[in-house]
């Protein structure tokens, strides 16, 4: 059984970063796509766990050669989706779970309609501009370039399926979780279950 494609996006510092890692202590059968990225490596991340972290020329030669589902580029850094990374997980039966920007779900939605989109939307513009003032990582300059994109990006809402409004962590995990264990229950994921039983009704 193929798994489901989920994209989730929020304006930097909405904390999907954190819902999605308690999505994936929590379900089984969930990965998490590993993106391609020029920025600079920060305390603490790891090549090919956060991110595969390629030079310009490098990420160059991968658009070249069509390797990304989608690219962008965000806060002047590029950052990319392997198509193949993607593609095997989803046929070895995974829910991959995309990590992007609303740019890229807008191309990855165009390219795979059958996806789930997932928007994590701050409870306020002062609690996003808080939360990115206490991660520490934020020269003046980029965090005033950040807020003025998130203030873009909000808007951007209405192209998602589903809305999670990330104010108490514990609330906004239980939301995303009830998305994903609902779509595993769609027809088209339980067909292979369903035949069986119906069968067995017919050849009693």
């Amino acid at each position: 059984m193929k798994g489901s494609l989920f994209i989730i996006s929020a304006p930097s510092g909405g904390g999907k970063g954190t819902l999605i890692r308690e999505v994936l202590k929590r379900l089984d059968n969930v990965v998490l796509s590993v993106s391609f990225t020029t920025r600079p490596m920060r305390q603490g991340e790891e090549h090919g766990k956060d991110y595969f972290f390629v030079s310009h020329e490098e990420f160059k030669r991968l658009i070249e050669e069509g390797e990304f589902l989608e690219y962008a580029e965000v806060h002047g850094n590029f950052y990319g989706t392997s198509r193949k990374i993607v593609e095997d997980k989803l046929n070895q039966g995974y829910d991959v779970i995309l990590e992007i920007d609303v740019q890229g779900a807008a191309a990855v939605k165009k390219l795979a309609p059958q996806s789930i989109s997932i928007f994590i939307l701050p409870p306020s513009y002062e609690v996003l501009r808080k939360r990115l003032l206490k991660r520490g990582t934020e020269t003046a300059e980029s965090l005033k370039t950040r807020l003025e994109n998130a203030r873009r990006e909000v808007k951007c809402y209405k192209d998602f399926d589903y809305v999670v409004i990330n104010d108490k962590l514990s609330d906004a995990t239980k939301a995303l979780l009830a998305i994903f264990l609902a779509e595993r229950q769609k027809l088209s994921r339980q067909a292979s279950k369903v035949e069986p039983i119906i069968e067995s009704f017919d050849n009693d």
